[in-house]
C-alpha cells in the first residue's frame, strides 16, 4: 500500500485552529510555551488576541483555562502529550472536569514519536489517564485530514476533550471531504474472518496489514477508531459477533487503552477473542520512532501474525 503525502497530525492541528479562531473569537489558545513543537505559531500571528503563552506552567495553564471557559470561552490547552495528561492531570480533573467546562486539551508528541526525546517525553499513559476521568472526551485522529475535522468536533462539542497528536509524519489516509463523529469508528475495510481495531498513527500499519492478508485470502475488517472515549461500542460489539477475533493496535500502553476499552466490551459479552498490540507496558527510550514501535511489536508484520494466529 503506498501513501502518497506524510503529514504531522500536529499539522493539521495548527492548520484548523486559525481557520476556527477567525470564524469564532471565542476560540482561545492558551499556550505552555512550545508553540513551535505544536503549531500554533500562525494562530500567534494571525489572531494575537486570542492568545495567551503561560509559560513553562501546564498547571496554571489548566486553571486559567478553566476559568476563560466559565467566561463564555472556548479555550484549547496546548502542550506536549505527558505534561497535558500528567502534570496538569489533577487541574484539569478539578476545574475542568468536574465542573464539566468547555476547556479542551491539544497535545502534541503522543505515544512515543518523541522518539529520541527518550521516556520523560514519550506519553505512553495519557489517552488512559482521561479515559478514567469523567466527563472527558478522548480523540487520537489518523491522519492530518482527520485531526482538522475532528479539532473543528471538539470545538463544537460541549464539554471537556483531550485531543491527542504525533510529532512525526503519518500517511494522509482520508480524502478532504470525509466526515468523522465524535464517537463513531470509521470503517476502512471490510471482512469477517477478522477485525483489526487501530487509533492514531498505527491505523496506516492496521490498512497495510490487510492487504498483505488479502493476498493470503484472509479478509480483515479494519476499524479507525479515532475516539476511545466514548467507545463505539456499536462497532466493537458487531466486531465480535461478526468476527469473533479482533486486534487492538495503538501507540499506547496496551493497559488502559484502546485494548482496554475493547476487551472490556468483549468481557461484559462474554464471547470474542481480543490481542492487544501495543506499548508493552513498559517505558520507552532513546531511540528511533519505527524502532521504538518495532521493540513493543507495533509493526505491519506483528499485526499480520497474530491475526493469522487467531483464525488459526
Amino acid at each position: 500500500m503506498k501513501f502518497e503525502k506524510m503529514i504531522a497530525t500536529r499539522d493539521g492541528f495548527g492548520e484548523e485552529i486559525v481557520a476556527l479562531g477567525k470564524e469564532n473569537p471565542n476560540i482561545l489558545v492558551v499556550d505552555a510555551d512550545i508553540g513551535k513543537s505544536c503549531k500554533t505559531g500562525a494562530f500567534r500571528k494571525e489572531l494575537p488576541d486570542q492568545y495567551l503563552n503561560v509559560g513553562i506552567a501546564e498547571q496554571n495553564c489548566a486553571g486559567v483555562a478553566a476559568g476563560l471557559a466559565t467566561c463564555g470561552k472556548i479555550p484549547f490547552v496546548v502542550t506536549y502529550a505527558a505534561f497535558g495528561s500528567m502534570r496538569m492531570c489533577e487541574m484539569i480533573r478539578q476545574e475542568a472536569a468536574y465542573p464539566n467546562l468547555n476547556v479542551k486539551l491539544a497535545c502534541s508528541h503522543g505515544g512515543v514519536t518523541p522518539a529520541n526525546d527518550g521516556a520523560s517525553h514519550q506519553a505512553i499513559e495519557d489517552m488512559g489517564i482521561y479515559r478514567t476521568i469523567p466527563n472527558m472526551t478522548v480523540i487520537m485522529p489518523a491522519d492530518a485530514v482527520a485531526a482538522r475535522k475532528l479539532v473543528r468536533a471538539a470545538a463544537e462539542h460541549d464539554g471537556p476533550v483531550y485531543l491527542r497528536f504525533t510529532r512525526d509524519k503519518v500517511p494522509v489516509i482520508y480524502g478532504d471531504d470525509e466526515t468523522f463523529e465524535i464517537g463513531k469508528a470509521k470503517l476502512l475495510g471490510e471482512g469477517n474472518d477478522v477485525a483489526i481495531l487501530a487509533n492514531g498513527d498505527t491505523v496506516r500499519l492496521a490498512l497495510e496489514a490487510a492487504e498483505q492478508l488479502a493476498a493470503d485470502g484472509i479478509k480483515a475488517r479494519v476499524l479507525d477508531f479515532h475516539t476511545i472515549k466514548p467507545l463505539d461500542v456499536e462497532a466493537v460489539t458487531a466486531a465480535i459477533e461478526e468476527t469473533g477475533k479482533l486486534i487492538t493496535v495503538e501507540d499506547h500502553n496496551i493497559l488502559n487503552g484502546l485494548g482496554s476499552a475493547v476487551c472490556e466490551v468483549a468481557a461484559e459479552l462474554g464471547k470474542g477473542k481480543v490481542k492487544r498490540i501495543g506499548i508493552q507496558d513498559q517505558f520507552g527510550q532513546s531511540a528511533p520512532y519505527e524502532r521504538l514501535l518495532a521493540i513493543n511489536g507495533v509493526t505491519v508484520e506483528n499485526i499480520v501474525e497474530q491475526a493469522k494466529a487467531l483464525i488459526g
